[in-house]
């Protein structure tokens, strides 16, 4: 069977990951490329008689090196042994996209070109003649619509041959007419690398020619490297053309490669249609209005909300039920008590479980973001955002990391590369812990159902996701008022069609990052929960125990009515947990933490919860269940929901919701806010601010709120 490497290129919202995930279906793995924060996806297949290994490049518009998409996606190409290239294009946008292609076809590499989308363009009114396009651009060409899987097996024929042939594509830009001094510029160059006998590799010189007078800094440091001289030979070359044109060199290529896209759109596309209104640009009218646009967003978020809770607590209650049918069993079976039984009971069954029972609450809202993400909507969100965020002097984009930010505050920040300006990727970074991540779903999920009605869990829910987006605001004000002063970059936003995602597409999507999870709790979350579970077990004084059982032997002999000696007895068995847990690492962390939470309504097993929250959020259920079930002797027969209605007033549980919202984001995220900062002063400026922050809105919410209650 013959292998095959193959990268697929195209524009943002060209369909490039539909078709990824068309060809490779769930054979597919996500990571981050060395060194920068640029998410890539490989995935393999087979056919017919080939391997089918798939790198799906990050988005871009060019092949320059302004962006690290654009920088790893040339550099991919460049560096790597590929086969083939498979250029991905918006049917509907073919103007726009055909840039990218002519950048990939000046490469000399073999490409074969992808009109997806094409039922979008025909609803457009758009008539392509794809056999003239690829014949123009001397390239093989197939048509797909790609969340249809409509023509997928083609291009799996096409990538299968062209992918062995070397000269797929013969384009030349000598063919087209580029303008004579254009030409006579490239022809120069290239002579003048000819005559030095350059090691270049196996790019025609062409595009290093193209790339001078387009003033790359990476090919220009490259022939520094090799020959300074020739540097200064070309300098002059491009400075007599400049001179002889009358403006920058870099601009006349963008005009040339636009007048080649002009001249082929213009032979190869019909509108079909006179002045047909766009069925996204009804939508928009409504979605993206004024005073309708907010709004409407914020009831999309109530119905996800409402969504979480309603359809997810069945399922819930399944899982729970079974972990608990499990610990009652293995604890039946185990007679006797021991280290070990409790490590397994106590520790690793009631900490992982207790995160997994909020397992299809963590789907649901991962189903809802993706079907947002994939109709389009979100990017209307950060649209309807922007004249709000303007007047805290940031900008629309600058609410699509903070959106990302409602699945993993990681990739959120991640995200904040697309930002030009340095002030305003600081300042979303650091605000960006602010959005509730899927991480704090099992906090809430847990507390809301105790102190609140049924009807209410998505209002309660709604009202903590509005919190953090408020606050998130405000703090983005201050910082740009403060911190990162100066003018906010105006930028254009592209709002993609609205498209039906296909169902596979955002199954893959749920189950991807539900599958992160559950990795989670069988790694990070289990093995948190045993350090936990020894922090609150050791060291042990069993002089404790003795003592207690000694009193309750005597109660048990003594005459006292049963009900009155019952209540002595459990007295007791509480007490003894209580003083046994004290003498634990856990208790004398939560000792000292005491006095310091005690104003916010909290007592120290909250404390330690929030401590083991800092390594991942989801484990401040599962602390909180490891602590009780020592601490508490009737935390063994009732749920952890139980334990919290007997010992917690519904202020406190909304202030616990309150302080895991706001507080320091957890380990993951310091480290990535260190390494996109590039700074570990501000990495511990939104560590140590977000817990100030916390503390002083939850002292506030508190005090207030327990004076009204008085």
């Amino acid at each position: 069977m013959k292998n095959i490497r193959i990268a697929l290129a195209g524009n943002p919202n060209s369909g490039k990951s539909t078709i990824f995930n068309a060809l490779t279906g769930a054979n597919q793995h996500v990571g981050n490329y060395p060194g920068v924060t640029v998410e890539m996806k490989t995935g393999e297949y087979q056919f017919s008689d080939c391997n089918v290994a798939v790198l799906d490049l990050p988005g871009t518009y060019t092949l320059n090196t302004n962006s690290p998409e654009e920088l790893i996606a040339r550099s991919e190409i460049i560096d790597k042994p590929l086969d083939l290239i498979v250029n991905i294009l918006d049917a509907s946008n073919l103007e726009r996209n055909l840039y990218l292609t002519l950048q990939l076809l000046e490469l000399g590499v073999p490409v074969l070109l992808v009109l997806n989308m094409m039922d979008t363009a025909k609803s457009k009114g758009l008539s392509l003649d794809s056999e003239l396009i690829g014949k123009l651009l001397a390239s093989p060409i197939v048509s797909t619509i790609g969340y249809k899987s409509k023509g997928i097996i083609d291009l799996k024929y096409a990538i299968n041959r062209y992918a062995q042939s070397l000269s797929c594509n013969k384009f030349d830009i000598h063919k087209h007419d580029f303008g004579c001094e254009f030409a006579d510029c490239v022809r120069e160059l290239v002579k003048s690398f000819a005559a030095k006998d350059l090691p270049f590799g196996n790019l025609p010189l062409t595009w290093y020619a193209i790339k001078l007078l387009e003033k790359d800094e990476e090919v220009r440091q490259l022939l520094l490297n090799i020959d300074p001289e020739i540097v200064e030979k070309t300098s002059d070359v491009i400075l007599d053309y400049e001179l002889h044109i009358g403006e920058d060199s870099e601009i006349a290529v963008a005009e040339h490669r636009y007048g080649i896209i002009s001249g082929i759109f213009h032979e190869c596309v019909q509108m079909t249609i006179e002045n047909r209104r766009d069925i996204s640009e009804k939508i928009d009218a409504v979605v993206t209005n004024r005073i309708l646009g907010l709004p409407l967003f914020f009831l999309l978020m109530y119905c996800v909300f409402w969504l979480t809770f309603t359809v997810g607590d069945p399922f819930m209650g399944l899982i729970e039920d079974g972990i608990g049918l499990l610990s009652d069993n293995l604890s039946a079976l185990w007679q006797g008590d021991s280290l070990l039984k409790s490590l397994i009971i106590d520790g690793i069954i009631a900490g992982v479980g207790g995160v997994i029972i909020f397992l299809p609450n963590i789907m649901l809202l991962f189903l809802a973001i993706a079907l947002l993400e994939g109709t389009g909507y979100m990017s209307r969100v950060a649209f309807i955002m922007d004249k709000l965020m303007h007047k805290v002097g940031m900008h629309g984009k600058s609410f699509i990391p903070m959106i990302i930010g409602f699945g993993c505050t990681v990739p959120a920040i991640m995200a904040t590369r697309t930002l030009e300006s340095k002030r305003d990727r600081m300042t979303t970074m650091l605000v960006a812990p602010l959005m509730s991540c899927g991480a704090r779903i099992p906090i809430y999920a847990l507390i809301i159902p105790v102190f609140f009605k049924e009807s209410m869990h998505a209002t309660v829910m709604w009202l903590i996701y509005l919190i953090g987006i408020a606050l998130a605001i405000i703090c983005a004000k201050i910082l740009r008022s403060t911190l990162f002063k100066g003018e906010d970059v105006p930028f254009i936003m592209e709002l993609p069609p609205y498209r039906i995602p296909t169902f596979s597409s955002i199954v893959l999507h749920m189950w991807q990052r539900a599958g992160l999870y559950l990795k989670k709790a069988g790694t990070i979350i289990l093995a948190i929960s045993v350090v936990l579970w020894i922090f609150s077990t050791f060291p042990q004084k069993e002089v404790f125990s003795q003592d207690y059982q000694a009193e309750i032997s005597k109660l048990k002999n003594s005459l006292l009515a049963s009900p009155q000696k019952e209540r002595q007895i459990q007295g007791l068995r509480n007490a003894e947990s209580a003083e046994r847990i004290s003498y634990t690492i856990t208790g004398r962390i939560g000792s000292f933490l005491a006095p310091i939470i005690r104003p916010l309504g909290f007592d120290w097993h909250v404390g330690t919860a929030l401590i083991g929250a800092l390594a991942a959020k989801e484990v401040f259920v599962s602390q909180l269940g490891i602590v009780y079930a020592v601490g508490d002797a009737e935390a063994d027969s009732d749920a952890l929901r139980e334990v919290i209605k007997k010992n917690y007033t519904a202020l406190q549980g909304f202030c616990i919701m309150l302080f895991c919202l706001i507080s320091a984001p957890c380990i993951a995220t310091i480290a990535v806010t260190r390494r996109e900062s590039n700074s570990w002063g501000w990495a511990l400026f939104q560590l140590f601010g977000l817990t100030a922050l916390a503390y002083i809105i939850t002292l506030i919410v508190y005090q207030i709120g327990s004076r009204l209650i008085i």
